[in-house]
């Protein structure tokens, strides 16, 4: 597997992939569903990692270090991530984690002090996995998007 920049012509693939991941956690907006499909749009003011084994691809993160209109959580010392997505085929195989480390990785090497998240209530293995990867709750940047929609919050001191 390896994790690169997304390439323009793999961006309407991810799109759908990243559909398929959150439909696959639950219901999802027509409005979210939306934006998860627009990589073309978020890869203009950010960095869209993926992992392809060969020519699958079989995920996506969005990267955001500095400004960017999709930031929500970071200040101006962090990075965020947003977005993260394993299509369900590949899931269990350690994609998730690879992106989340290429994303601590990145904003390492930018100089930020910290990397943050914010993530769906019911993202469970979600949280599991930033958990082990040594990410703390910051229950005082939760927030909610919109009123039906409650985010947890999570970050890593780099």
């Amino acid at each position: 597997m390896e994790i690169r920049d997304a390439l323009p012509s793999e961006h309407a693939e991810l799109g759908e992939l990243c559909l398929r991941a959150y439909r696959a956690n639950g219901s999802v907006s027509d409005r979210y569903a939306a934006g998860l499909r627009d990589v073309a749009g978020r890869a203009r003011t950010t960095r869209i990692l993926a992992a392809a084994d060969g020519d699958a691809l079989l995920g996506c993160v969005t990267l955001i270090i500095g400004e960017s209109p999709l930031r929500e959580l970071a200040g101006p010392d962090e990075g965020e991530f947003r977005m993260l997505a394993v299509d369900p085929p590949a899931q269990g195989r350690g994609v998730g984690e690879a992106l989340v480390r290429a994303c601590v990785d990145e904003v390492r090497r930018a100089g930020r002090a910290r990397l943050v998240i914010s993530s769906a209530t019911d993202m469970t293995a979600a949280h599991r996995l930033y958990e082990r990867l040594g990410f703390a709750r910051a229950p005082e940047r939760d927030w909610q998007p919109v009123p039906e929609v409650q985010l947890r919050a999570y970050e890593l001191a780099l």
